[in-house]
């Protein structure tokens, strides 16, 4: 038999908005897993995919496997996916997992549900190249900042009575209209809410620049005089200034929840939410797909009528962002991140340090697997030989395959496991 468990080497993305050289996680990452990978000090290093994307297959680090690529490997042995999930998804990995290292803010976007995506394709396959959803999910490896969702109400009522740049933005009748509309009445909430961000994100280009400058002015001015402007959140609406000036997205700080998740805390973006990440390192599974509709903080195509027409302009606190755990039943050293969607589930397995023989076990669907910290050699009947695992690597377990770890670190291990539960 060919085998069925393998080292893989992945494909680094060096988006601008990527960590530069060895801040970034990726680049670490990349670095411990191949020592003869150079790191160029002065390259970001943004994302490390881990899955069979055609702009981004994996190369299988095992000579004896006559396939260059994942992808290439799972067109040839699809039974490697599970029977279910090769039935459900056309013999296709259903997920696509990676690290990402932001330094600075990814655009304002939202990702599409199944109908809408079908639709976009249908229509602009230049912008929108397939015809699936996209939910995603993010788990932070260093404290992890991102917006994520409309905020409640009352914050988004107090921003517009503390800052009358944004009020003069969405005009005195829609913002009334937000102060007015009561919890008793959710439809009512999201109407106006709608009508605000809209008339956000559809003003007239010169005229937000000069409210935008207005603002940056006056705030940077009270942050000279030492004054707290957290009322008119000061200190994002800077930075994020800094990065993209005269950008649009700067405004939307006022409508979406910030949310800081520490390493192991986890949120969902399901379809039609609107998120930017903004800082820190973090695993991410989302649906094998590229559809994007964006509007802010990027120099990307911008698609606001789409974006405003299919957002979920239900407010929430941001704590109700953050996705949580669970520890799994069978095995107390595995927490699952299972979110509402069939195409994904990621296990974060954290091996104490006495333990020094541990079993990777054997599920129904095909899964990468992540080391974060540790060493171990792997043995599997599947596999050719005993693979070495170390920070950075990163292996392919086909369905119903399973590994033994012999951990050889004196802390344990922290790994991450990607695989799909139908």
């Amino acid at each position: 038999f060919p085998p069925a468990v393998f080292p893989l080497s992945c494909v680094v993305q060096n988006y601008s908005w990527g960590k530069v050289g060895l801040e970034s996680e990726v680049a670490k990452l990349v670095a411990s897993g191949d020592p003869l990978v150079q790191i160029q000090p002065d390259q970001p290093y943004a994302e490390l995919w881990m899955g069979a994307h055609p702009r981004g297959d994996a190369l299988i680090r095992d000579n004896r496997i006559p396939q260059k690529t994942l992808g290439q490997w799972i067109a040839d042995n699809p039974a490697c996916l599970g029977a279910k999930v090769k039935d459900a998804f056309q013999g296709q990995l259903p997920f696509l997992f990676k690290v990402l290292s932001v330094n600075t803010a990814l655009s304002i976007q939202a990702h599409p549900n199944k109908e809408l995506a079908a639709k976009l394709h249908a229509q602009f396959p230049e912008h929108y190249p397939d015809a699936n959803h996209k939910p995603e999910m993010a788990i932070a490896l260093t404290p992890f900042e991102g917006m994520c969702g409309f905020r409640p109400v009352e914050e988004i009522v107090s921003f517009l009575q503390n800052v009358p740049e944004l009020r003069a933005l969405i005009g005195e009748v829609a913002a009334e209209q937000l102060e007015r509309s009561g919890s008793d009445d959710p439809r009512g909430v999201s109407a106006a809410l709608r009508v605000c961000f809209t008339r956000l994100m559809k003003s007239e280009k010169k005229f937000f620049v000069d409210q935008l400058n207005m603002l940056v002015k006056r705030i940077s001015q009270e942050v000279a005089e030492g004054k707290d402007t957290s009322g008119s959140n000061g200190d994002l609406l800077l930075r994020l200034h800094s990065q993209y000036p005269g950008d649009i997205g700067c405004f939307t700080i006022y409508f979406l929840n910030l949310v800081r998740l520490e390493p192991g805390e986890a949120m969902f973006l399901g379809a039609n939410e609107p998120h930017a990440y903004l800082h820190g390192d973090c695993v991410e599974i989302m649906a094998c797909s590229d559809n994007t509709v964006r509007a802010g903080l990027t120099p990307k195509f911008i698609d606001v009528l789409t974006l405003c027409e299919m957002l979920n302009y239900t407010p929430a606190p941001s704590s109700s962002k953050i996705f949580p755990a669970a520890q799994s039943q069978l095995d107390p050293n595995v927490y699952l991140y299972d979110p509402p969607v069939p195409d994904f589930t990621i296990m974060r397995i954290e091996i104490p340090a006495s333990i020094k023989l541990y079993l990777i076990s054997a599920m129904d669907s095909a899964s990468i697997l992540l080391v974060i910290q540790g060493t171990a050699v792997g043995t599997s009947t599947a596999a050719a030989s005993e693979m070495s695992l170390h920070r950075g690597s990163v292996l392919f377990i086909s369905a119903n395959e399973s590994i033994s770890l012999h951990l050889s670190s004196p802390d344990g291990m922290l790994l991450f496991r990607a695989c799909c539960l139908l």
